[in-house]
């Protein structure tokens, strides 16, 4: 059963990253036939990290009563919904609606698929699968640019849609094979615990976690958005070229995922955690180095191979950190912690950078990675003794 349902989680896992660049690549070809603002795309996306706190926060609630295959079923119907629903937009405002419904389904089918493997399967798995989250991430920008090629936006978005709504079914049909044992906990002796936000605030190392996850989600995604920006405002490279190394970075997240899905076999997730902090700060090292482009293009390829196992390293240590019982109350907390820093503090970077300086840029990633490696350390000293004094 379990080799049989784990094709369909890896299907999941491509579906999650098909969407997400979607908006992006079609954006300079929609904003005008919709009314828009060419900087309005920053709305709808705050419309869908919103919706995926939301449901994040959710899911725990959602899981106990539906179950994660019933609730993957249902949040990537909503979501292939959502995204035909994009592809009939004529106004701006439609646009906005319809990102309400996709945010929702994002954030659940995120909260509940991450929470399964992490309690059910190996690390290295969850390293894969995030690696096929990378290649659905890849793979939708193509589409879509194969859809304006022949013709307009709306077909790259219906596309999508329609792959969606056959993962639907597969999931459907896939049904009986989630219905394991040991799925409610049962089979490990465990009973799930749903507790509220303020009650899981208090529980040892809970907010160190939530502030480690924002401050990688800073890091990544500052990174992935302005290193463009950055290497031609600063480093004087042309628009074309910086494009292209920025891509890298994510090609860096990408293949090394990939390979961390092997050294998982030799590491534990929280050596996997601090080796993909110290590939970071080798990888900034290289940016701050007034040394020629070169060692800049390597330090973006480097810091996108040490963003690789952070975050599928946390979700998958959180059975252990915090009890089987709140793996998925975790989970969606983490996510969500993860969702705000997202929608806010690669934004707030943007503001510094016009009225400061881009030349920030290396030292905001610094000073998040910092963060984030301050309170890593310190939620896992705290569970650790939480653990112990339990024992």
């Amino acid at each position: 059963m379990i080799s049989l349902l784990l094709p369909v989680i890896y299907l999941a896992f491509i579906s999650l990253g098909l969407p997400d660049g979607l908006l992006g690549a079609a954006w300079p070809s929609m904003y005008g036939q919709l009314g828009a603002g060419i900087s309005w795309a920053g709305a709808v996306a705050m419309i869908i990290s919103a919706g995926t706190i939301v449901s994040s926060l959710a899911s725990d609630w959602l899981n106990s009563r539906l179950g994660t295959g019933k609730v993957t079923a249902g949040s990537v119907a909503l979501t292939a919904a959502a995204l035909f629903g994009f592809s009939t937009c004529t106004a701006f405002w439609q646009l906005c609606l319809w990102a309400i419904p996709y945010g929702l389904g994002a954030g659940s089918v995120d909260a509940a698929l991450n929470n399964y493997v992490a309690l059910h399967y190996e690390s290295r798995h969850m390293s894969w699968l995030h690696c096929m989250w990378g290649v659905g991430a890849s793979i939708g920008p193509v589409i879509m640019g194969r859809a304006l090629a022949a013709g307009t936006w709306q077909g790259g978005y219906r596309i999508i849609s329609l792959l969606q709504i056959a993962l639907t079914a597969v999931l459907l049909f896939s049904l009986p094979l989630w219905k394991r044992p040991d799925e409610d906990g049962a089979g490990a002796g465990v009973t799930p615990e749903h507790r509220s936000l303020p009650q899981l605030l208090r529980i040892p190392g809970v907010p160190e976690v939530m502030v480690s996850f924002a401050c990688y989600s800073a890091v990544e995604c500052t990174a992935g958005m302005w290193a463009a920006s950055y290497c031609t405002l600063v480093r004087g490279i042309d628009a074309g070229t910086a494009a292209g190394w920025a891509s890298l970075f994510y090609l860096g997240i990408t293949v090394g995922r990939f390979f961390c899905g092997f050294l998982t076999m030799k590491f534990n997730d929280h050596q996997m955690i601090r080796g993909g902090q110290a590939v970071i700060l080798a990888g900034l090292v290289l940016i701050f180095l007034p040394a020629g482009n070169t060692l800049l293009f390597a330090g973006l390829i480097i810091v996108g191979l040490g963003c690789a196992p952070i975050y599928p390293s946390i979700i998958h240590e959180t059975p252990a950190n915090f009890g089987r019982n709140l793996s998925m109350s975790m989970t969606g907390v983490q996510m969500a912690a993860a969702y705000v820093g997202t929608t806010l503090l690669p934004p707030f970077f943007g503001l510094l950078a016009q009225h400061i300086s881009m030349r920030l840029f290396p030292w905001y990633l610094l000073v998040a990675l910092i963060v984030m490696t301050v309170s890593s350390e310190a939620m896992h000293r705290k569970t650790a003794a939480h653990r112990a004094a339990n024992a």
